[in-house]
C-alpha cells in the first residue's frame, strides 16, 4: 500500500500583496477586491531572484533522511500543472537528480492534468513501486516533486477565480509504510472543458462544485470511510468562496477544512496538497489512524477532479 514517509516544503520569504499584482497583470481595482474581500486572496510568494531548479532543490533539503536513502530511490516523478515551464534545453528535473546523486532513478515528469498532476503523480509512483523488487539496501522508494515558477500572465492567476505562488515540495513514497498509507484514489478527467474550444466557461463554473462532490464522494466510497469520520479535509488553494459552497454541498463542517494557506499563500500550483499537510502536521491536527482527505482540480486541458484519502 502507498504510504508517505516525509514531506518537505518550500516557500520563498517574499510576499507580494495581491494589489501589487494589479499594475504588472492588468487588474481592475474590482479585480483586485474580487481576489481579496470575496475569494480571500491577500497575499501571494514570489523570488525572481529564484530558479525552478532552485526552488525544486530547496524543497528536498527539508527530506533529511534523503542523503542516507537515495540508493533506494528507485523513481523521481515531478508533477506539475504546466507542460512547458523552461525554455529548451534547460530541465530542472535532471539538474536536481544530478544535485542529489539520484542519476540511477529513473526520471520523468507527469503533467496535462493541471495542478491535480500531484495526485496523479503519487498515484503512478505508488504503482511503480507495488511491481519494484527491493534494492540490497532496502525497500524501493520514489521521490516526488512538484513546484513551478509564475513565469508567464498565465502562470500568475486565473481570472476572477485565482492567484498563484511560486514554491515547491518533495516527498518520498515508499509501498509499504506504516503512516499515511492511500487508502483510495479516484480521479474524474472531463475533456470537453479544454479551454481551446470546449464548453464555456460559465458551464465549467455549474460543473466544477457538484463534479468535486462527486469525486470525493467515490475517493471515501472506494476507503470505506464516511464523510463524518474525516478528521481533516487538505485543499486546493484555489479560494476560499469555492470550498465554503462546496461544503455547504456536501454537508462537510467548514472548519474540518484547512484553509489558512489560500489567504497566505495562494495556489501554490501542484503543491498546494503538501503545503496543507505540512501545516497540519505542524499544528499536531492529525493523530495516528485519523483519515483525511486530499482534494485538487485542475483546469486547461479539460479539466481534471481528483480525490485521495490516507490513513496517518
Amino acid at each position: 500500500m502507498t504510504a508517505i514517509d516525509a514531506v518537505s516544503v518550500f516557500l520563498p520569504q517574499r510576499r507580494v500583496p495581491v494589489e501589487s499584482l494589479a499594475a504588472p497583470l492588468g487588474l481592475t481595482d474590482m479585480q483586485v477586491r474580487l481576489f481579496r474581500r470575496f475569494h480571500g486572496l491577500t497575499e501571494v510568494r514570489r523570488d525572481p531572484g529564484l530558479s525552478l531548479t532552485d526552488l525544486l532543490l530547496r524543497a528536498t533539503h527539508g527530506l533529511t533522511a534523503l542523503h542516507t536513502l537515495r540508493q533506494r530511490v528507485r523513481f523521481v516523478v515531478y508533477g506539475r500543472a504546466f507542460p512547458v515551464v523552461t525554455p529548451y534545453p534547460v530541465n530542472p528535473l535532471y539538474d536536481v537528480c544530478r544535485a542529489l546523486g539520484l542519476d540511477h532513478a529513473l526520471a520523468f515528469t507527469l503533467t496535462q492534468q493541471s495542478c491535480a498532476s500531484a495526485l496523479a503523480a503519487i498515484d503512478v509512483a505508488g504503482r511503480l513501486l507495488a511491481s519494484e523488487p527491493d534494492t540490497p539496501d532496502g525497500p524501493p522508494l520514489a521521490l516526488v516533486l512538484t513546484g513551478e515558477k509564475a513565469f508567464t500572465r498565465d502562470a500568475q492567476f486565473i481570472p476572477e477565480t485565482s492567484v498563484f505562488s511560486e514554491g515547491a515540495s518533495a516527498c518520498l513514497l515508499s509501498a509499504g509504510g506504516g503512516r499515511d498509507r492511500l487508502l483510495a484514489y479516484a480521479c474524474h478527467q472531463r475533456g470537453e472543458f479544454d479551454v481551446a474550444g470546449g464548453e464555456s466557461p460559465a458551464r465549467f463554473q455549474r460543473a466544477y462544485r457538484p463534479a468535486l462532490a462527486e469525486v470525493i464522494g467515490r475517493a471515501l466510497e472506494r476507503s470505506g470511510t464516511t464523510l463524518s469520520e474525516l478528521r481533516l479535509v487538505l485543499p486546493h488553494n484555489v479560494n476560499l468562496m469555492t470550498w465554503k459552497r462546496l461544503c455547504r454541498l456536501i454537508g462537510l463542517p467548514l472548519d474540518r477544512v484547512l484553509l489558512d494557506n489560500v489567504t497566505e499563500t495562494g495556489h501554490v500550483f501542484c503543491a498546494d496538497a503538501f503545503v496543507n499537510y505540512r501545516t497540519a502536521r505542524q499544528r499536531d491536527l492529525l493523530r495516528p489512524g485519523d483519515r483525511y482527505l486530499v482534494a485538487a482540480v485542475g483546469a486547461g486541458d479539460g479539466a481534471t477532479f481528483a480525490a485521495m484519502v490516507f490513513e496517518h
